[in-house]
């Protein structure tokens, strides 16, 4: 028996040194990455993350629609009523109610709070508006083409304006103002439904921004910091490009999340780029959020188009400013939605230091509407 418990006892052992032989091992020492100003940036742009434009003429041609041409008056009526609360039910709500420009595009709330204070039954998070028109798709689950289209829901849903299609053209026929601004804005120069929606995506359309990280696109090698430029380094190596790709920078397409899921002990692979351990550690994971299929609270029972945890990739243009982050609003940091992403996904286990760069380099991407002269 004696002998048993002390072959027992080896075997154990033998195991806990095989599991932690990566901490005996000498590492090499990782080489520095040396970035070089016009490699990477020619490296974001042949991923396709382009610069928005600085000026109107070109900025138009991302943001056009042969079904709902631009003009000028069309676009000061969206502004119009993007703005009033003329079109929720009790007068005191606005899409600027949600989508505050100041605060990146969205509100800052894990979940929306519409007509008479109610949430999102969902409990989802509100998407920002600024840069959604260069986006191939919207809405948490991607079903809304495009922005006109996204605009009639918050407009009728009863927890958020509360409206009907003939309760706004009602309205809005009452005031005389809107009544000469939809005649200068339209051929049909009538208030519809699909007039109002059309206006106010066609103001939606130049809300387009343009950060730090667009100036070092244009060539200035000084817009972004050394280590945010390592960090976008590690955004394109490490793969978080491929599905936040695009002048967006998100929003091209669905994926399904989470990919993996881990529980109790992982033990990543070291990866290498150009020489450079990316990572090389064991760690310890314990499954916070028990009975949820995601790395955190399953707050509002939301889990994708069709329940097939398919979401719309959401664009990271204004991540930095449009916390808290994920479906349901419940993962607080930036750096902790990086920690999810990086591990759930792509199955990396990130270093502080690296969360530290991609976060600076996201931050870069932070701006407010440009003002473009339409």
């Amino acid at each position: 028996m004696k002998d048993q418990l002390g072959i027992i006892i080896t075997i154990v052992i033998l195991v806990i040194l095989f599991i932690n032989i990566g901490f005996f091992i000498p590492k090499p020492k990782p080489k520095p990455i040396i970035i070089n100003n016009n490699q990477l940036r020619q490296e974001a742009l042949m991923h396709g993350l382009k610069p928005v434009p600085k000026t109107w003429v070109k900025a138009k041609r991302l943001v056009k629609d042969i079904n709902d041409p631009l003009s000028t008056n069309k676009i000061k009526l969206g502004h119009l009523l993007f703005v009033d609360p003329i079109l929720s039910k009790n007068k005191t709500i606005s899409c600027a109610t949600c989508h505050i420009l100041t605060k990146g595009g969205a509100d800052n709330r894990p979940t929306a709070i519409g007509y008479h204070g109610r949430h999102n039954p969902l409990h989802l998070n509100t998407p920002t508006v600024i840069n959604a028109a260069l986006e191939k798709m919207l809405l948490w689950d991607g079903k809304s083409p495009n922005i006109q289209n996204q605009a009639k829901g918050p407009l009728q849903a009863p927890f958020e304006m509360n409206m009907t299609p003939k309760e706004i053209v009602k309205r809005l026929k009452k005031e005389p103002f809107y009544v000469k601004a939809f005649k200068s804005a339209f051929k049909s120069h009538k208030i519809t439904f699909t007039n109002v929606i059309n206006a106010i995506g066609a103001y939606e359309r130049t809300l387009l921004s343009r950060g730090s990280f667009d100036r070092f696109l244009d060539g200035n090698n000084t817009a972004i910091s050394s280590k945010a430029k390592r960090g976008l380094f590690l955004f394109m190596r490490l793969g978080c490009k491929s599905c936040h790709t695009g002048i967006s920078i998100g929003g091209q397409s669905m994926q399904r999340f989470p990919l993996k899921r881990y529980d109790g002990f992982i033990v990543p692979k070291s990866v290498f780029i150009n020489g450079m351990p990316v990572f090389s550690k064991f760690e310890f994971h314990s499954p916070r959020f028990k009975g949820s299929p995601f790395p955190f609270p399953d707050t509002g029972g939301f889990h994708g188009r069709n329940n097939q945890f398919q979401f719309k990739v959401p664009t990271l243009r204004n991540v930095a400013r449009t916390a808290p982050y994920f479906h349901n609003g419940t993962v607080k940091k930036l750096k902790e939605a990086v920690k999810i992403m990086a591990r759930h996904q792509l199955g990396i286990v990130l270093t502080k230091k690296q969360i530290g760069q991609i976060v600076a380099f996201l931050k870069t991407l932070s701006g407010n509407p440009v003002n473009y002269k339409y």
